[in-house]
C-alpha cells in the first residue's frame, strides 16, 4: 500500500472521531440529564397575553444557555383565577419533582409554598411578598422561595394622577378585587391612599366574589357623579375582562387597568408593570438555581420597566378627551 493511501485512510479514521466527539463539544454544550421546569401561570388557558410571556421566558432562558428538547423541559398549567385548580396543580407539579417551578400568582405561591419546602419556586410579578409570608425579607428570602414583585409604593398615586388627568371631575375611585385571588389587595390600597390624599380623592374599597357582585359594585360607582374605578391584578377578575369591560362602557365609567392587556380588550388605560420583562428576567433565576444556587440567597427584585397604554376608541365611546401631553406620554395608542 502506498504512501498516499495510508495518509488518506489515517485522515478519514481522524475525521469519523472527530465527529463523533462534535456532539458533546459543540458549541460548550455538556451532555447531561433533562431539567423539568414547571410554570403556574395567573392567566386562564388561550388568554391573548400569554404566548408573550411564554416567549418571553422561552427566549431568555435560551440566552443562558436552556433549549427546549435538548437541555430543559418547561411545561404550563393556566389555572387562572380558579383557587381549587391552582391547589390542584401546586400538588402535581411538585408530585412530578420539578427542578424550579414559575408562579404567576400569589395563591399559586402559596399553595406552593404548603406543598415543598424544599423545590425552589420563582414568583413574577407579585406584590409584597413579605406580607404574604412567602420570604422574610426582600434582600434574603430566607426559604426557597424568591423572584420578581409588581409594586412599588408611589404607583398607586400614578394611577389616580392618570385617571384624574382625564376625567377632571373626578372625586371618588373604587378599587374591586377578589379576596381570595388577591389576599394582596391591602398593598395597593395603601399605595393608593397618598394619591388620593393629595389629588381630594375618596378611595373607595368593594371586594367581589361573584358576577352579580362586580354587576352591583359597577353599577353602584356610575350611581354617582365624579366615581372612577381601580382595577388592581386579580387573576379572578382577569377571567372576566370582557364582561367588566362591557359593564363600564355600558355605565361610562373612567377607568385604569394594572395590567396591559386590559387596553387592548378595550380598556380605557393601563399604567402597568412590564411582565413580559419579569418573565425574561425570571429566567435568569432559573439558570441560577439550576446551577445549584440557594434561593435563600437569592434577592426579591423590584420591577424596572412600566408600561402605559391609552385605548382612544374607549375614551371616544365615553366621551372623555385624551390631551395630547397624555399622549405623548404613552407607550402604546390602540386607535
Amino acid at each position: 500500500m502506498n504512501s498516499t493511501c495510508m495518509r488518506r485512510r489515517d485522515f478519514i479514521t481522524l475525521l469519523v472521531s472527530a465527529s463523533a466527539a462534535w456532539p458533546l463539544t459543540a458549541f460548550g454544550q455538556q451532555p447531561g440529564p433533562m431539567r423539568r421546569v414547571s410554570v403556574l401561570m395567573a392567566l386562564p388557558d388561550g388568554d391573548p397575553g400569554g404566548p408573550a410571556e411564554v416567549d418571553a421566558l422561552t427566549s431568555g432562558l435560551r440566552e443562558h444557555g436552556w433549549v427546549e428538547g435538548r437541555n430543559i423541559h418547561v411545561e404550563y398549567r393556566w389555572p387562572g383565577g380558579d383557587v381549587e385548580r391552582v391547589r390542584a396543580y401546586a400538588k402535581e407539579v411538585v408530585a412530578l419533582k420539578s427542578d424550579v417551578v414559575i408562579t404567576r400568582s400569589t395563591p399559586a405561591a402559596l399553595a406552593l409554598k404548603a406543598e415543598t419546602r424544599t423545590i425552589p419556586v420563582v414568583f413574577v410579578s407579585l406584590p409584597e411578598p413579605t406580607v404574604s409570608g412567602l420570604v422574610e425579607t426582600l434582600a434574603r428570602p430566607g426559604g426557597n422561595i424568591t423572584g420578581f414583585t409588581n409594586l412599588e409604593g408611589s404607583i398607586g398615586g400614578k394611577w389616580l394622577e392618570l385617571l384624574k388627568e382625564v376625567s377632571p371631575g373626578l372625586k371618588r375611585v373604587t378599587i374591586i378585587y377578589n379576596p381570595d385571588t388577591a389576599p394582596f389587595a391591602q398593598a395597593y390600597l395603601l399605595s393608593a391612599q397618598a394619591g388620593a390624599t393629595t389629588l381630594a380623592v375618596e378611595l373607595r374599597s368593594n371586594p367581589v366574589q361573584s358576577d352579580t357582585q362586580i354587576e352591583a359594585a359597577l353599577t353602584g360607582i356610575a350611581g354617582e357623579p365624579g366615581g372612577g374605578l381601580l382595577v388592581i391584578p386579580d387573576a379572578f377578575l382577569l377571567q372576566r375582562r370582557d364582561a367588566i369591560i362591557a359593564l363600564v362602557e355600558h355605565h361610562r365609567i373612567p377607568a385604569i387597568y394594572a395590567t396591559r392587556p386590559w387596553t387592548r380588550s378595550g380598556g380605557l388605560m393601563a399604567y402597568a408593570v412590564d411582565t413580559v420583562d419579569l418573565m425574561r428576567r425570571a429566567a435568569g433565576y432559573v439558570d441560577r438555581l439550576l446551577k445549584g444556587a440557594n434561593p435563600a440567597e437569592l434577592p426579591v427584585q423590584q420591577p424596572s420597566k412600566y408600561e402605559f397604554s391609552i385605548n382612544l376608541k374607549t375614551a371616544k365611546a365615553l366621551g372623555l378627551d385624551i390631551s395630547t401631553n397624555l399622549l405623548a406620554l404613552a407607550d402604546e395608542v390602540i386607535e
